[in-house]
């Protein structure tokens, strides 16, 4: 059902002799525990999931769905001592990193008239272009971990900065 507003930002409802197209530009942002439990990967050991279990899980999200969303990242648990006394010293604030995000994008769009995330395949291909040995290494990547086609134009666009 999100695939399809993912790839074209836009959404279809077709009823009976009917058919409305709404706009559906928007970032996606989900969060899943890593297994039935919420535990894997703890110190605490408190988790006791099969590794069947934890695949069994996980496959519950589609692999094509999964292959639209740019990032993943596994968050640890937040420590106490953190949770009593805040972050620790030396570590950046939201608003500072907010101001590298923003600043990467209005670079972006100032190269190439629009955000990368927006940028379609053929504008991917025409930008972000690698060197023999950066296709290279993507290539051996896509087959080292079964990545699909659309992970590779979404690898391209990571480094849109190359026009």
């Amino acid at each position: 059902m999100l695939r399809e507003p993912l790839e074209s930002r836009h959404s279809v409802i077709a009823r009976a002799a009917r058919q409305v197209n709404f706009p559906a530009r928007f970032q996606l942002i989900a969060a899943m525990n890593p297994c039935p439990c919420g535990y894997l990967g703890d110190s605490s050991g408190r988790c006791h999931c099969s590794s069947e279990q934890v695949m069994r899980y996980r496959a519950r999200v589609s692999r094509p769905l999964l292959d639209r969303i740019d990032m993943h990242l596994e968050v640890p648990r937040v420590s106490h001592e953190v949770l009593r006394n805040g972050s620790p010293q030396g570590e950046e604030s939201s608003a500072i990193i907010r101001a590298r995000v923003v600043a990467a994008r209005n670079l972006a769009v100032a190269r190439h008239g629009k955000a990368n995330a927006i940028l379609n395949a053929k504008e991917v291909k025409q930008l972000c272009v690698l060197s023999a040995q950066g296709y290279s290494l993507l290539e051996q990547a896509m087959d080292r971990f079964g990545l699909s086609h659309r992970a590779y134009h979404r690898i391209l666009n990571t480094g849109a900065y190359h026009s």
